[in-house]
């Protein structure tokens, strides 16, 4: 287990935790929840001592092996499944061992280091991690590529796969889910249910925290408190306690008023003068419950598109592509009112069929037509690199809309979750969700009448993964977004098609059918 014993951080004069106590059972699954900036990645390394406490503890088993899925990309020329296969530890010391041991003719030893490989079913470890590899949706042709070929999506799948072939007695893992397809996460969601070790996972993906945690810590107000259950459950007994703690924190404020009532009206009065001041030590007693303190509202819309057309766009007999995602011969149209959300395997090329709808890749062959005026909102899995490190978000707002006044900008950041301190923060100071909540509100501002996105709740956390999901559900133009997140996907769209094969269809069912059609076809 993991204990926070009166745990405080705190980071140029801001706080991030103060007296954090809990108790973390071992052998359980616990998803890490709070609004971004609140101190879940800090949580991580304080647990690694990456960090140092300001004050406090963090107490575990000293001999655990740890090993920390973070967002930073690995770099290498090593082969990938030699770079997976390092992340068994344990492994990777015996054969060093047994290196040395050969080399200096101690057969004792080697018999014994060949014993503990037996024991530990080591010679099986290339089978193993070529098989979580396969789950990730590489090819075995990939397994002898250098891990600098790969794109930086594929490179953190590639740490994934590391981190899941440790025989870690600890796995923290951060945004396990970025970067992959459904089908990787379908595959994931199986593969950490048999696992028995201990892990803490931090993830926007409520569906995701559904399959596969039974605790739920969440982080509020520089606190954490720990409930039983997946993040539904976790989600049920907070609206509960709220409930319960505004009602007692009402009936308190109504029972201070009538006795202050009485002491204002009879302090005076030397006959009442006792009763008076007995009432003023009765509410100098009291136990005060506190207000209610909500999350930072994060609620904004978007207007009603500007573009009279029916069709928005249209792909006629167009070919594009590269050689792993090569579309032939494709007719696709997008009408007004239109939400698709796109479906298909690892490498199948969805991000390449948005891309060439975004214009953002030249047709080989065929037309692409839009209506008049369009207007289209394009969000890529990349777009917080477009961001100018070292300026802040209303430095940004005012390069897209420099006529705007600057109590608008604030206004409208306000409804993304930036408080008028975070919006002076530059970019370099921001999380990886705070970056992507400025390119979100910057693409909403410019009101587009067709909106194209890419995996847009990466590194976003569930507050903000709601407010858009709530936004896209009232917006009135076109849709066609890819997403890993499940309940984004059923509550904005109405249409599934399919990319297989260089084609799109429409796809015969709903999410659920979907991931019957993906664990039928593992």
């Amino acid at each position: 287990m993991i204990q926070l014993k009166n745990v405080a951080y705190h980071y140029d004069n801001k706080i991030i935790f103060e007296a954090l106590n809990e108790t973390l059972p071992a052998h359980q699954k616990i998803g890490i929840v709070g609004k971004n900036g609140c101190g879940k990645t800090t949580l991580f390394k304080l647990i690694q001592n990456i960090l140092e406490t300001s004050n406090g503890e963090i107490a575990y088993p000293k001999n655990w092996r740890i090993a920390h899925l973070d967002q930073q990309l690995p770099s290498t020329e090593d082969l990938a499944l030699e770079y997976v296969m390092q992340g068994d530890t344990e492994l990777e010391e015996i054969t060093q061992a047994l290196k040395s041991a050969e080399q200096k003719g101690d057969y004792e030893k080697v018999l014994n280091l060949h014993q503990r490989l037996a024991d530990i079913d080591g010679y099986t470890d290339e089978a193993r991690a070529a098989k979580i590899m396969m789950g990730l949706g590489f090819t075995l042709d990939d397994q002898i590529k250098t891990v600098n070929e790969f794109s930086g999506g594929w490179r953190m799948r590639l740490k994934l796969a590391r981190i899941l072939l440790s025989r870690a007695d600890l796995l923290l893992l951060d945004e396990p889910t970025n970067h992959l397809d459904l089908s990787c996460i379908v595959w994931l969601e199986t593969w950490l249910k048999k696992q028995k070790g201990m892990m803490l996972i931090i993830s926007h993906d409520r569906d995701f925290l559904d399959a596969t945690v039974n605790y739920v810590l969440y982080i509020h107000h520089y606190k954490g408190k720990l409930y039983r259950g997946n993040y539904s459950t976790f989600e049920s007994q907070r609206t509960l306690e709220l409930e319960s703690q505004q009602n007692a924190f009402d009936k308190q404020q109504a029972q201070i008023a009538h006795l202050q009532h009485f002491v204002d009206r009879f302090k005076a009065k030397a006959t009442k003068a006792k009763q008076a001041q007995s009432r003023v030590k009765a509410i100098e007693k009291m136990t005060k419950i506190a207000a209610v303190q909500q999350e930072m509202d994060i609620q904004f819309t978007l207007k009603d598109p500007s573009c009279a057309s029916s069709t928005l766009l249209s792909l006629t007999r167009a070919e594009f592509g590269y050689d792993t995602a090569k579309f032939r011969k494709i007719n696709f149209s997008i009408y007004k009112d239109q939400r698709i959300g796109l479906l298909g395997a690892n490498g199948a090329g969805k991000s390449t069929f948005i891309k060439a709808l975004a214009d953002k890749i030249t047709l080989d062959f065929g037309q692409r037509l839009s209506a008049p005026k369009l207007k289209i909102g394009y969000f890529s899995q990349d777009s917080d690199q477009h961001l100018d490190l070292a300026h802040n978000a209303i430095e940004h707002m005012q390069t897209l809309s420099p006529e705007t006044e600057l109590a608008k900008i604030r206004s409208y950041l306000g409804g993304f979750g930036f408080s008028q301190e975070m919006a002076l923060q530059v970019m370099d100071k921001c999380s990886g969700g705070e970056k992507m909540r400025l390119m979100l509100a910057m693409l909403i501002w410019q009101q587009p009448d067709l909106l194209l996105l890419d995996e847009p709740t990466n590194h976003l956390d569930l507050s903000m993964c709601n407010a858009l999901s709530l936004a896209l559900q009232s917006y009135k133009g076109g849709i066609v977004l890819i997403s890993h997140d499940r309940y984004m996907l059923n509550s904005c769209v109405n249409e599934l098609w399919l990319i297989d094969d260089g084609k799109i269809k429409p796809f015969d069912g709903d999410l659920n059918d979907y991931q019957k059609f993906l664990l039928q076809n593992e």
